[in-house]
């Protein structure tokens, strides 16, 4: 890839300062699914720069659509403002809300994970109050929850209007060990499936009254684990199936019980779709129930399908602009869990892009004051670049 010419990119003086913008969005407690004032900070700073803003609020999450700009092509940033629990309080280092700075280090639930990235986006239109097309923020508050009424129905909604997006970065914490050394261009999928064997409770003396349960779910769980999904996919690890949980809930040691119950899940690859592996759950899970005087039912999940953004141009733009600020080139990688990029898949290619991941849903949640800094020339250098090639 040649790269394109160097943009000259500012980081110090800043007409919004990523560091205390992100500051007063840790102060705000928004564990899932409470918002507490994340979404109204944010709104007041991107009125200010001249967003139109629109609060999409389904059942009881707050999100929030802005955009500036009417002509395409539209560059939209992507993130959460929600968080997940804290833990402990007292073994914090600093409040996990107080957003204190010790040593050069912003501390707080949020601060990687990923307030401090949707800061610094909001720092780097700020100085750019000029610019071709359009720029949007798509922000949720249902990311770290179920994530049923975040991003996904924001995303319809925008689709049955006839919103066009042309591209996203997705602030997610995706830098691996140095910010810039990581970018995300595609995600496995993830399919979580429920299995419960009814039988008949029963004294273990007497097993011709009952019908045991555990052997099927057993057998279940043996067929389950014993297919090789498959041996990766371009760009992508092999998918694994993992069993998270059994449970009886028997105490006795004299009583067959009636219920045995299992959960799966499986992250996979773009060898295979939701639907096929919830198929196959039903197959495995009919087969071992042929003959056993009970019920076998399975209840499967699909949390979003795997995608891959194919490197081109855009990723070519976020490649030099990770340059620009940082001096390295960054892997385009596949790994790890999923994101509401899986979404936002659906309306236009998706990259994602953000800080060092290593302190997320950690206690002392932190980041380098500089850090921040450093992320927000990044993305001002994307934005530059951006409309430089596609405008």
């Amino acid at each position: 890839m040649t790269s394109p010419t160097p943009v000259s990119v500012s980081i110090d003086a800043a007409s919004i300062d990523p560091v205390s913008l992100a500051q007063a969005l840790i102060r705000r407690p928004s564990v899932t699914p409470a918002d507490e004032g994340a979404m109204d900070t944010l709104q007041r700073q991107l009125e200010a720069l001249g967003f139109n803003c629109r609060r999409m609020k389904f059942g009881e999450i707050e999100n929030l659509y802005a955009r500036r700009g009417t002509a395409r092509p539209n560059l939209c940033f992507a993130g959460h403002t929600d968080v997940v629990p804290v833990g402990d309080d007292a073994a914090w280092t600093a409040g996990p809300f107080e957003a204190e700075i010790k040593d050069g280090v912003l501390y707080g639930r949020g601060a990687v994970d990923m307030k401090s990235a949707i800061a610094a986006f909001v720092a780097a239109v700020s100085k750019i109050p000029e610019h071709a097309g359009s720029i949007s923020f798509l922000i949720t508050g249902d990311e770290e929850g179920v994530a049923e009424d975040g991003t996904v129905k924001v995303v319809e909604a925008l689709a049955a209007e006839g919103e066009i997006i042309d591209h996203c970065i997705v602030g997610e914490p995706t830098s691996a060990g140095v910010l810039g050394d990581m970018v995300k261009i595609g995600r496995r999928g993830s399919i979580n499936a429920w299995i419960t064997v009814e039988g008949r409770q029963g004294h273990v003396a007497y097993p011709h009254r009952a019908a045991n349960p555990i052997p099927v779910l057993v057998d279940i769980l043996s067929r389950l684990q014993s297919r090789v999904l498959d041996d990766g996919y371009t760009g992508f690890q092999p998918s694994n199936l993992e069993v998270t949980t059994v449970d009886v809930g028997n105490t006795a040691t004299n009583v067959i019980p009636a219920t045995a119950k299992a959960r799966v899940n499986i992250r996979f690859n773009p060898g295979h779709t939701g639907a096929q592996l919830a198929a196959w759950f039903e197959e495995v899970c009919r087969a071992a129930g042929e003959g056993f005087d009970g019920k076998v039912e399975v209840l499967s999940k699909i949390s979003g399908e795997a995608f891959l953004t194919l490197p081109g141009d855009f990723t070519d733009v976020i490649v030099a602009a990770v340059g620009d600020a940082t001096g390295r080139v960054p892997e385009l990688s596949t790994t790890g869990g999923t994101s509401d990029a899986r979404f936002i898949r659906a309306l236009c290619p998706v990259v994602e892009f953000g800080l060092v991941g290593s302190t997320m849903h950690q206690v002392d949640e932190r980041v380098p004051v500089e850090e921040v800094r450093q992320l927000a020339g990044a993305y001002e250098a994307l934005i530059n670049r951006y409309f430089a090639a596609f405008a």
